[in-house]
This record gives C-alpha cells, sequence and structure tokens, in this order.
C-alpha cells in the first residue's frame, strides 16, 4: 500500500470515530426531557424532579420533567420506547414496569429489547399492614387467622396487577392461605378503608403506611425489605418472620431507548451516581422513604429480569386477568 492510500484510509477511521467522541464530550448539549409515566407526587416523580434541579444545576442545560400517566404507566412508556435514542429522552419508571409486562403480553413495546437500562436510582420497602380490627399482631398470626377462614377474609391492593396485588399473590403461595382480593383504584381508598375496617389487610409502600402505624391507626406486622426499617426497628422483615422468599421493594429507575449511544449512558450514569452521593440529596430521598442505590446498568438490567420472571410467574399461578 502506497503512502497516500494509507494516509486517506487514516482519515476515513478518523472521521468515523469523531461522531462518538464528540457525542461523549459534548453531551448534554441542549435540553433533557424525563418521561415521568405517573402522575406528580409519586416516588418516581419525586426522584425525577430531585435530578432535575441538580443536574440542570451541574450540566446547565434545561431539564423538563413530563408526566404521561394512563393505562398503569404504558403510555407514557411506550412513549420513550419510539423516542429518538440520543440520550436526551430518558424514562423514570418503577417496579411497575416489570408488573405491567407480566399482566399484559401484548404492550406496544418489547420490554426486554425496547430500552436500554441507565441506572437504579433508589428503592422503597412494601409491607404488611392490617386493620386494628383484624386480631393478629404478628405474621404467623396473620396465617394462622386467613387459615381458619380460607376464602372468607379479604385485601385490598391499589389496582388488579399492581405490584401491592401480586405482592399479596405472592403471599399466600408462599404461606398456603387463600384470601378475597378487593382491588381499588389508588391506595387512598385502600387507606381509608383500612383504617374504617372494611378491609382487613393490604400490601403497602412502606413510607405510605408509617404515619397511619405511628398515629396507631394501622398496624404493621411485617417489611418486605431484606434488613429491618430504621424507621420502625421493632417491625420484623417477612424473612425474619419464617418467609425467606419475600424481599419485594418499590423501585424507581431510568431508561433510555434502545440503540442509545453508550457514551451517553456512561456519562448520565456517572453524574447521577455523583448527584447520589450528596448529603442533601440523601436528606430528600430519606424524607419520602427512599432509600438511594446508584451502580451501574447492569444492576437495574439484572432486577428488571428478575422482576418480569417473577411476577409473570405470579400471575399465571393466580391466572390474573387485567381488567
Amino acid at each position: 500500500m502506497n503512502l497516500g492510500k494509507l494516509i486517506a484510509g487514516m482519515a476515513l477511521l478518523c472521521a468515523a470515530a469523531l461522531p462518538a467522541f464528540t457525542h461523549a464530550q459534548e453531551y448534554p448539549s441542549r435540553s433533557l426531557l424525563f418521561v415521568v409515566p405517573f402522575t406528580p407526587g409519586t416516588t418516581a416523580d419525586s426522584l425525577a424532579r430531585i435530578m432535575q434541579v441538580q443536574l440542570s444545576q451541574r450540566w446547565g442545560v434545561p431539564v423538563v420533567v413530563e408526566n404521561r400517566a394512563g393505562a398503569a404507566g404504558a403510555i407514557g412508556i411506550d412513549s420513550v420506547a419510539k423516542a429518538s435514542p440520543d440520550g436526551y429522552t430518558l424514562l423514570f419508571t418503577s417496579t411497575a414496569f416489570g408488573t405491567l409486562a407480566a399482566m399484559n403480553p401484548k404492550l406496544p413495546y418489547d420490554p426486554n429489547r425496547s430500552f436500554a437500562p441507565v441506572m437504579l436510582v433508589g428503592t422503597s420497602p412494601l409491607s404488611l399492614v392490617v386493620s386494628n380490627y383484624f386480631p393478629a399482631r404478628t405474621v404467623q398470626e396473620f396465617i394462622a387467622q386467613v387459615k381458619k377462614r380460607p376464602g372468607d377474609l379479604n385485601y385490598a391492593s391499589a389496582g388488579t396487577g399492581s405490584v401491592f396485588h401480586l405482592s399479596m399473590e405472592l403471599f399466600q403461595h408462599e404461606t398456603g392461605t387463600r384470601m378475597v382480593h378487593v382491588p381499588y383504584k389508588g391506595t387512598t381508598g385502600v387507606m381509608n378503608d383500612l383504617v374504617a375496617g372494611h378491609v382487613g389487610a393490604s400490601m403497602m409502600v412502606f413510607q405510605t403506611a408509617t404515619p397511619l402505624v405511628q398515629s396507631g391507626r394501622l398496624r404493621m406486622l411485617a417489611v418486605m425489605s431484606p434488613q429491618r426499617a430504621p424507621l420502625l426497628p421493632e417491625v420484623p422483615t417477612l424473612v425474619e418472620s419464617g418467609l425467606p422468599n419475600m424481599v419485594v421493594e418499590a423501585w424507581t429507575g431510568v431508561m433510555v431507548p434502545a440503540k442509545t449511544p453508550p457514551a451517553a449512558i456512561a456519562r448520565f450514569n456517572g453524574e447521577v451516581n455523583r448527584v447520589l452521593a450528596l448529603q442533601e440529596v440523601k436528606d430528600t430521598a430519606s424524607r419520602i422513604g427512599v432509600t438511594l442505590a446508584g451502580g451501574t446498568p447492569e444492576t437495574l438490567d439484572t432486577l428488571v429480569k428478575k422482576e418480569i420472571k417473577q411476577w409473570s410467574q405470579v400471575v399465571q399461578r393466580a391466572n390474573i386477568k387485567p381488567e
């Protein structure tokens, strides 16, 4: 090969590598869009807005949070699946990502192929709570009471196919119990009817149930995290109560459309990991009952795959149908 051809070939290689290098150096060079597929005030929304403030200050670009709620999150999730894979549209999703995939095999997007994981932002434990009218003060007493009256006692959830519904179905499978499911449209109705004694029990996000427990209006029998919650250290875990498979936490994670440049994913992941290490961010997250996570994209990817498989098994075993 003569010298001229060698130089020309090297120039072409450099030109081909330039866009990737430029993207890594300049990202983000314009505004970012955080899509939250749920209503304002949810945990995913709260964490997105924390990141909105921090990243807009650190990167000097506008960051917009947009709530695209509907169809249990599927509308917002699908909009990101169809967005340009350039790193500027990011999905702040949650546990519903896995439960939706388990409940609806014909979603408009492919939960396994339409997205690339960016990072797990935070987790919140679920808890088993009962009405003060329910005659049980421990998990074992609860199981014994349900077994005495199989198919008679009821439990509430925030909707068919929600993580609260599927978690209680998993609990029944693990304990050999059987209860009647009473679905509600959201957690407000669940809390009101639990306090009034119209329903006996429910799985609830820990921070949602805690004020009612602290005020004596509900009893929390166990948390579903690997360790006890510092805010209520007297409440045991379900693992401690003899149910090693009952670790379920609500989570919030960030995803992007498939084929998003790895450089953009790495840049966002690295910066958010630095933000999550800030004490002020830890304090804010603690106030809303979230344990910050962070880590690599692989951490979120492993979690999502595990949950889709787990919830799919629960749905099939209990023969749960979408409403």
